[in-house]
């Protein structure tokens, strides 16, 4: 029998499946989508079986070494999808493949160094190496791997690669009976008189003849650990390891909850989604409704009727939307059957979670993006809450969107998608106009609470006014106003770090990144300049390194700034900081949540991450304080992205009983996508950028691929990229545009330079044809002279 194997090698050259000799003792086991080890060339690398044939054209195969797995890590239908995805996104299949698995599936390579024939044989510096052992690590003959190098030649010594699991199953030591009831009763009445221990144990299996954890049952009991051995010793009772899972949320009780009587619109909006449920169709739902209008409770009560149908459900939520709260919401309603997958959790915990889901453990996923790959079988429903988050979008290969795999996944399995939003993006808005998805509407929120009060307040007028701080005196008001009556507020500010970058006034001097044309941002906690892009740190400079000037100013303002800040102004304000700095550590975002929750404090202040899936009763102020950072960024969305997330953060206030109110503070209060968001307007919204992106030839009228070509010599980057373009507009119509070569907006990211060539099309067969040939061609460049080009079709981030 003869397997098609993919190898795990990201390269051109070994993007097709290799032929490999199934050994017949593994016939049974060899099925398609285990992961197995094989020979490649002179080491040993993982690789996933996708079939089988009678023969090939090759002679000389050699034979599988051996499975990872016991029963397949990818099901029929998810090795579909790495096909589907390789050809959507111009990807690697192993790239494909390792992208739909928890990282701990992902094979490590271990490089040894084993001696072949005996010590004597090998130069007397060199025998110390292997004295212990006849095989050493890698990294244990650094010095001396040149003359090893010399050895290896001659056969003395030989180099292996071994593959490694990079995360264990955890397994803890179990006690449980290994005689009946009535044995222990007999062996008991024969121990010693004062064995009083042994009698308590024993006493404790006659009661309880389940396996029970060996720390539990010493915790219990009070006995040391040798009087388990010596039971053991005796044959009565049994010592194993069992696997458990990494629980991330073993400590939390979760409260069950009912489902609550809808209103008439959510009735309305629900009904279609479980009439296609029954039906077993696929179809594509907007769930449209404005912030606090029920959309959870929707997709609860839809995951609901899946589950009751005996299917399963997949919850995609945003990164930082994934908040205890909606955890809560989840787990709450469905207990033990919901499985949690995101980037807070350790690479073990990621893993069990996984095989709950594989081992068909549990029937909701609640996750974010790469959670749309869960293993399940029997998907009933798909949902994906704020549908418009830029993050459903993967930057890296391959490069794709949660949207577009789970209408592919609900193409196999006849289930319908919906995707809830409050501010849908353009794309999926026109398609809900156009009658490709079908729209349902929530114009109202719940109990008729009404929106929060919103104003704007104009920045160069408080200038004019003589206001020199960061803070409005409409600002100042609220915030003295909510802590006299011990009410919360919210405060956003739409970037992280204390000051934006640092400059000298004298001679205009800003301290950029040495390897990114990017300046660096000052972090006050650790006194340090940091590159966002590649990780370079220094000391912030006392004096200016161009003219020795002291007169250094912190330009910008940063969450660290601003609480300094609140300091000054209200001293007795009590701030809680949520920003990428202060949650770094596990389970901080939760703890820091928490204690707001309990009125640990007046302020939150933050970044994104507070901006979505908050809901506390006592929030009645939120403030904006910077609402056009993103207006200025050489991104067609910048506007679409800065009304989406005003109406967002805004939707954080005046969500129970109190009313609540919304102050934007911005240097450009004309721009229609504040003036809009200040109302929730955004049908008004939609018809404003519509007309914008129809005039400019950008989604959802066109379709746009971005190549983007970088190399450490500029010259050579710029003259690939202009005979790429070139390439492009001879294959295209002419009704396709290609703009370029141009330097991308950041033209320099370690110590490489970067040109871009865009895309705009609407209908060209011809394109993904058209983009392979370019990284055909360029492939030999790309190995030997360090080129990278990177294709992204339907790019969300154009810097």
């Amino acid at each position: 029998m003869i397997a098609k194997v993919i190898v795990d090698v990201p390269a051109k050259q070994t993007d097709r499946a290799f032929d490999y000799l199934v050994p017949e003792s593994l016939e049974d086991v060899i099925k398609p989508g285990v992961r197995v080890i094989v020979p490649f060339g002179p080491r040993k690398i993982q690789g996933f079986v996708i079939g089988f044939s009678e023969r090939s054209e090759f002679t000389g195969l050699k034979e599988i070494i051996e499975p990872m797995d016991l029963t397949p890590v990818l099901n029929e239908e998810l090795l579909g999808l790495g096909d589907w995805l390789t050809e959507q996104t111009l990807s690697y299949k192993i790239s494909a493949f390792q992208v739909m698995l928890p990282a701990a599936l992902k094979a490590k390579y271990e490089k040894k160094i084993k001696l072949r024939q005996s010590m004597d044989q090998l130069p007397e510096q060199l025998q110390f190496l292997f004295e212990k052992n006849d095989t050493i690590l890698w990294n244990e003959a650094e010095g001396y791997l040149a003359q090893l190098q010399k050895e290896a030649t001659k056969g003395t010594v030989e180099v292996l690669y071994e593959v490694k699991e990079r995360v264990k199953k955890k397994k803890l030591k179990h006690i449980s009976a290994k005689v009946s009831k009535e044995e222990l009763m007999t062996q008991k009445e024969q121990l010693a008189a004062n064995a009083e221990k042994q009698k308590a144990v024993l006493d404790f299996f006659i009661e309880n003849p389940k396996s029970i954890e060996q720390r539990e049952l010493l915790s219990i009991l009070d006995v040391p650990a040798t009087t388990i051995k010596s039971l053991v010793k005796k044959g009565l009772l049994l010592e194993e390891d069992l696997e458990v899972y990494r629980d991330p949320y073993e400590d939390r009780v979760f409260e069950k909850t009912k489902p609550l009587t809808l209103t008439a619109e959510q009735e309305q909006a629900i009904s279609p989604i479980l009439a296609t449920l029954e039906e077993n169709k696929q179809k594509v739902f907007l769930l449209y409704g404005v912030t606090g209008s029920g959309k959870t409770e929707i997709y609860l009560q839809s995951i609901q009727r899946a589950i009751e149908m005996g299917k399963e459900a997949i919850v995609l939520v945003p990164e930082i939307s994934l908040t205890p709260q909606m955890v809560k919401r989840f787990k709450g309603r469905f207990g033990n059957e919901v499985a949690v997958l995101h980037s807070g959790l350790s690479s073990g915990e990621k893993y069990d979670e996984w095989r709950k889901i594989e081992r068909k453990e549990v029937k909701v996923v609640v996750g974010a993006r790469s959670a749309i790959f869960a293993p399940f079988e029997n998907l009933g429903i798909i949902i994906i809450d704020e549908e418009h988050e830029t993050s459903y979008k993967q930057e890296d290969n391959p490069r794709y969107h949660a949207r577009d795999v789970a209408i592919q996944r609900a193409n196999f399995h006849q289930c319908p998608v919906i995707l809830g939003s409050a501010t849908p993006s353009l794309e999926t808005f026109a398609r809900a106009q156009k009658g490709v998805y079908e729209q349902l509407n929530l114009p109202k929120r719940m109990n008729n609470q009404a929106l929060p009060s919103v104003e704007i307040i104009d920045m160069r007028e408080e200038l004019r006014e003589g206001n020199r701080s960061m803070f409005s005196r409409a600002l100042i008001e609220g915030l003295k106003d909510r802590l006299e009556k011990k009410q919360q507020i919210v405060l956003f500010l739409n970037k992280r770090g204390h000051s934006s970058f640092v400059m000298c006034r004298d001679c205009g001097y800003v301290d950029n990144c040495p390897n990114c044309d990017i300046s660096l941002t000052y972090h006050r906690f650790s006194q340090q300049m940091k590159c966002h892009y590649c990780g370079y740190e220094s000391y912030v400079p006392s004096t200016c390194p161009e003219c020795n000037s002291e007169h250094i100013r912190y330009f910008g303002t940063g969450t660290q700034k601003v609480e300094e800040e609140l300091g000054k102004v209200l001293p007795e304000a009590r701030v809680i900081r949520m920003d990428v700095d202060t949650t770094s550590r596990k389970g901080a975002h939760e703890k820091l949540l928490n204690d707001f929750q309990d009125g640990k404090a007046d302020i939150l202040l933050g970044t994104q991450m507070i901006a979505k899936g908050l809901d506390f009763p006592n929030i009645t102020l939120v403030g904006v304080l910077s609402a056009d950072t993103m207006l200025h960024l050489p991104d067609f969305r910048s506007s679409e992205k800065t009304f989406q997330l005003l109406t967002q953060v805004s939707g954080r206030a005046g969500r129970h009983e109190l009313p609540g109110e919304v102050i934007i503070q911005t240097y450009t209060p004309e721009h229609y996508s504040v003036e809009l968001a200040a109302t929730q307007n955004f049908d008004h919204f939609f018809e404003r950028e519509m007309m914008i992106r129809r005039a400019h030839q950008y989604p959802p009228y066109y379709y746009i691929a971005l190549i983007t070509v970088s190399h450490e010599n500029v010259a050579y980057v710029a003259s690939t990229t202009d005979k790429i373009t070139k390439f492009v507009q001879s294959k295209l119509s002419r009704e396709a545009s290609v703009l370029g070569p141009v330097a991308s907006p950041i033209s320099r990211i370690k110590n490489r330079y970067r040109y871009q060539c865009l895309i705009k099309y609407k209908r060209e067969p011809n394109l993904n044809q058209t983009l392979k040939t370019i990284l055909e061609h360029y492939q030999q460049e790309m190995v030997s002279k360090g080129l990278q080009i990177s294709i992204d079709v339907n790019p969300y981030i154009l810097m």
